[in-house]
């Protein structure tokens, strides 16, 4: 690996800000271009070719393409995830790989987003998913696999990093608009408006951006489900705004700043076993950073402090009939962490520490407000033997209840050409138990309103081992892959459920069982011409849990997609997409028992037409063959939205 250590100013800074990851980004491999670089696997940039990871990219084109309500929306097609829906009224989540969506981390510009504690794991990470406005996002980058030795806890199956668009030194403003209308049912409508508008306060010093979107989406109905009047999709209103500022102090120092605001109101009637009730939730999400970000001669260096506030008010009819006032809940994040990134002979060395505070309050939860504090240390060593290249990575975490934790984590990479690499690694991740989980004063209500699930303060923090070995081929047309992957789960924290004969008013968690999640991913894409090109991806994931040697729930065996995208003229492109979800076992609350739900599949086609420098134009059909889940899933009101119509536009200066 060759490292570059002197490059011009703007294009330091540049990649400085580039997800607050890379102010160190100048001793990387000097191939790599903005563009192409993916940072989240070392928080140095790589190439999709020579990252040591199995990672995927989706840039600002390619989510211009689509109808992108949230973050959910943006990666369903990269080989390895499966959105699955995690409530009868639409609600989603991330899993990765077969991994509960618990083990996926959500980052903005590699600062976790995190409203986990406040909304606990029965509500999936949906309101994670859509916090951040998809105007405001440049690239989004998926690592499939653990990262602790990175990121600490929670990153067991995977992390999504969401890097934002960041201030330019020329003027830049845009509006955006779209509209999405089901062919079947009854309402449904979407509708989502923006606007981005970013220059320079002071001219290559002072640089700023501001972002605003708007997102309203009627409730949907349809004869599918099983009780008249209630509802397969919410009604959602969401509103964001998103300010940032980049002060570049000198040649070698920038400071960021950061500031966002999201009102989520969410309203659903869903059927608790034969009766219509209501469910109505509202979330407040606040966030401030700042950062420094350091050039110097022989290092690299960057200081942040990030802040994040939600405020939820639950006044659901369950919460408000069985405990007769409408809940309240705040968590509050403060993390202050610190980087130190250089070269030590061939040795690209990056050390960091993490201090992260997690405050929770419930008015109808927790004898009094609850406080979590954890640190940690890491060290990553990336250098080559010859065609080898080495990534060695361990990180120390301290949790103030369960101790310390230590992920290791060794990657190699072996250039058989420029174009031709063997890749693979080993590593070990943990996840701690969050406070719902382990605080015996928190309880949950479940069974649909008929029981609790109280904290378990003996709990044993989740650990994993995974490998992963595969190969990768890229060149100018064509792209191929396969990756095969083991991943072992010990102490994973399970939650009691009611089944046949056994159904007590209160349960807890426990650590009692073990899943191996094994598989593997192919991938590939080839462009025939400059303006005809197709992809496709196939993920086959035995995930089964090791005390019944059962499948999990939730995680379909085969998940595959395909597409062909072809620039018909300069100005017009058409987007054909195909998705395979394979069948899985879902939970029948009825019956308190399992079943498998069959396959199914989904076609949508898009076009874009750039009718001027400025304007641009995009329509579509999303699920074009209206397609229906069976019976199972129906019978739990998972239903996949039918055939709907998508168009919309943007205008930039």
């Amino acid at each position: 690996m060759s490292f570059v250590r002197n490059i011009n100013r703007r294009h330091a800074i540049s990649i400085g800000v580039l997800g607050g990851l890379l102010p160190f980004a100048a001793l990387a491999d000097n191939s790599v271009t903005l563009q192409d670089s993916i940072v989240t696997a070392t928080q140095t940039a790589h190439s999709e070719l020579s990252v040591p990871a199995s990672a995927s990219v989706i840039t600002r084109a390619e989510l211009d393409k689509m109808p992108v309500y949230d973050l959910a929306d943006a990666i369903k097609r990269l080989p390895g995830v499966h959105i699955n829906t995690s409530s009868a009224y639409g609600r989603k989540e991330i899993k990765i790989r077969g991994m509960d969506s618990d083990y996926t981390l959500l980052l903005v510009n590699g600062r976790r987003i995190n409203s986990r504690d406040a909304l606990t794991s029965n509500y999936a990470n949906d309101f994670d998913l859509s916090s951040i406005p998809m105007a405001a996002v440049e690239r989004i980058e998926v690592i499939r696999g653990p990262m602790s030795s990175l990121y600490g806890a929670d990153a067991l199956g995977g992390v999504v990093n969401i890097i934002l668009r960041q201030p330019t030194n020329t003027t830049e403003a845009g509006v955006a608009y779209s509209y999405e209308h089901p062919t079947e049912g009854d309402n449904g409508d979407v509708h989502q408006t923006s606007g981005y508008l970013s220059g320079a306060l002071v001219e290559n010093k002072l640089l700023g951006n501001l972002i605003v979107q708007s997102t309203d989406q009627s409730a949907w109905q349809t004869d599918q489900l099983s009780l008249t009047g209630t509802d397969a999709v919410e009604q959602r209103q969401g509103d964001n705004v998103l300010g940032s500022l980049s002060w570049l102090l000198d040649e070698q120092q920038s400071i960021d700043l950061d500031v966002s605001h999201r009102e989520d109101d969410r309203k659903a009637r869903w059927n608790n076993f034969g009766a219509l009730v209501t469910n109505v939730q509202n979330m407040d999400r606040t966030t401030f950073g700042v950062t420094h970000n350091g050039n110097w001669d022989s290092f690299n260096s960057r200081v942040r402090y990030y802040y994040e506030d939600v405020e939820l008010s639950d006044d659901s009819e369950i919460m408000t009939k069985l405990r007769g006032r409408v809940g309240k809940v705040e968590q509050n994040n403060h993390t202050v962490d610190g980087q130190v990134s250089t070269t030590l002979g061939s040795h690209l060395l990056t050390a960091g520490s993490e201090l992260r505070r997690t405050t929770l309050t419930h008015n109808q939860n927790l004898g009094s407000e609850t406080e979590v504090d954890q640190q940690a240390v890491y060290l990553q060593d990336e250098f080559s033997l010859g065609a080898l290249d080495v990534t060695l990575g361990g990180r120390w975490d301290d949790h103030e209840v369960y101790g310390g934790k230590f992920s290791p984590r060794l990657y190699g990479i072996y250039n058989l050409t420029d174009n031709w690499v063997l890749k693979g690694g080993a590593g070990k991740a943990f996840k701690a138990p969050d406070i719902t989980q382990s605080d015996d004063t928190y309880s949950v209500l479940a069974c649909r309103g008929m029981c609790q699930i109280v904290g378990n303060p003996d709990l044993k923090p989740e650990t994993s081992v995974s490998y992963e070995l595969g190969t990768l081929y890229q060149n100018e047309r064509l792209q191929a892959g396969i990756m095969f992957f083991n991943n072992d789960i010990e102490d994973m924290i399970v939650s009691d459920s009611w089944r046949a004969g056994y159904r007590p008013k209160v349960m807890t968690y426990t650590n009692v069982s073990e899943a191996r999640i094994q598989g593997y991913e192919l991938q590939g894409r080839y462009a025939f011409t400059d303006t005809l090109a197709v992809h496709a991806n196939y993920t086959y994931s035995d995930a089964e849990d090791r005390d019944t040697g059962e499948q999990l729930n939730y995680s379909p065996q085969h998940v595959a997609n395909a597409g062909i995208e072809w620039q018909a003229l300069p100005a017009l492109g058409f987007n054909l997409d195909y998705q395979y979800t394979g069948s899985q076992m879902l939970v029948v609350p009825a019956k308190s028992a399992s079943f498998e739900s069959g396959a199914y599949d989904t076609v949508s086609v898009s076009t874009k037409y750039q009718a001027s420098k400025e304007l641009a134009l995009k329509a579509g059909l999303n699920n074009l063959t209206n397609t229906k889940r069976d019976d199972v899933a129906q019978s739990i009101d998972h239903i996949l939205m039918g055939r709907t119509v998508f168009v919309g536009f943007s205008y930039d200066l």
